[in-house]
């Protein structure tokens, strides 16, 4: 059923772009290695992409999520070596994060589990159209990231 005229325009984006987050979700969690969760390789990859030493808050701010489900992700990564949480040197409260050699190497075989599903889909749309498109979506996010409450 199509959406009557009058649903304004980025109603209906920010539906498609919902969807579109819930299907590539679900799909990206049954690619993933080893049971890993899909919080728990968006966190490696976020720290492989950044680098450094991160605390949990930090973290749950960056990632919109609570102090509690931060944790619990990286506590769970930690069971597995592929995150290291030290106390922080200039705040003995603090924890600072830190991405291990196995954390780095298992985000590699997240990608690369995940490379089969993004030769399908280039076949469907093309470099171009991708490339037209991303830089509206980066708009979006920035829009959005600047604008948090």
């Amino acid at each position: 059923m199509a959406e009557p005229a009058e649903v304004p325009l980025a109603f209906r984006l920010f539906m498609e772009i919902g969807i579109i987050e819930q299907l590539a979700r679900n799909r990206l969690e049954r690619a993933l290695p080893d049971g890993l969760k899909v919080s728990q390789f968006t966190v490696l990859s976020h720290l492989v992409r950044l680098g450094g030493a991160w605390s949990p808050a930090r973290l749950a701010s960056a990632f919109q999520v609570t102090k509690g489900a931060m944790t619990n992700t990286l506590q769970r990564l930690e069971k597995r070596g592929l995150v290291e949480i030290q106390a922080n040197p200039r705040d003995g409260r603090g924890k600072l994060v830190t991405i291990t050699g196995a954390g780095r190497e298992m985000r590699l075989r997240c990608v690369a589990s995940v490379g089969p599903y993004l030769v399908d889909l280039s076949g469907e749309i093309t470099d171009k159209e991708m490339h037209s498109t991303l830089p509206v979506l980066e708009k979006i996010r920035i829009y959005l990231d600047s604008h948090r409450s």
